[in-house]
């Protein structure tokens, strides 16, 4: 039986953060049921674990037990190397944005709308075309905001490498939404 107080704790400390642990888990694994086996088992070694969080951010800490469990489930669950492409039916407009708001939609606008719904598109198959380890350094900068220090610490990593992945992440989703001018490289970065 666990104990109360550390119950309490994990509760107060970890599940505020359940909503950063699935994103990472959806986009490593490319699947929302994954995502939810992902997340929960992450969440029994974190509660598992809380007594040996000593400090620092918890966020942080329960993203590296969530990468980890991502990571030993994907080499358990697929085979080596294939990572399944990105499901539109479960992460469409129906309430499962990549980056919610970022093509809000005025007043309803049937053509403003379909031309969002294929931006969405494109962009969650753009970022979940991205290599495994610069699609993880990708979301967790962009879309959960965290530090490149917390990021290196997350996928053990130095941050020198963290920032040369991220910045090799931006320049193929870039070439992946940006149509190139006869096999030129863009002119700009994102």
């Amino acid at each position: 039986m666990t104990d109360p107080a550390k119950i309490r704790r994990f509760e107060q400390s970890v599940l505020p953060h359940l909503d950063a642990a699935y994103n990472l888990a959806r986009w490593l694994t490319c699947n929302a049921h994954d995502a939810e086996d992902v997340v929960q088992e992450a969440c029994l070694r974190a509660l598992k674990f809380i007594d040996g969080f000593r400090g620092g951010n918890i966020r942080s800490w329960l993203l590296t037990i969530v990468r980890n469990t991502c990571y030993t489930w994907l080499k358990q669950n697929r085979p080596s190397g294939v990572i399944l492409g990105f499901d539109e039916e479960i992460y469409g407009v129906e309430g499962k944005d990549v980056m919610p708001g970022l093509f809000a939609a005025p007043e309803n606008d049937p053509e403003v709308l379909l031309l969002q719904r294929v931006a969405e598109k494109r962009l969650n198959q753009a970022i979940s075309g991205l290599p495994l380890e610069f699609r993880e350094v990708l979301i967790l900068r962009e879309l959960e905001d965290l530090s490149y220090k917390e990021i290196a610490g997350i996928v053990n990593i130095p941050m020198g490498t963290v920032m040369s992945r991220l910045a090799r992440a931006r320049r193929l989703l870039q070439r992946a939404l940006v149509p190139s001018k006869a096999g030129k490289e863009p002119d700009h970065e994102l």
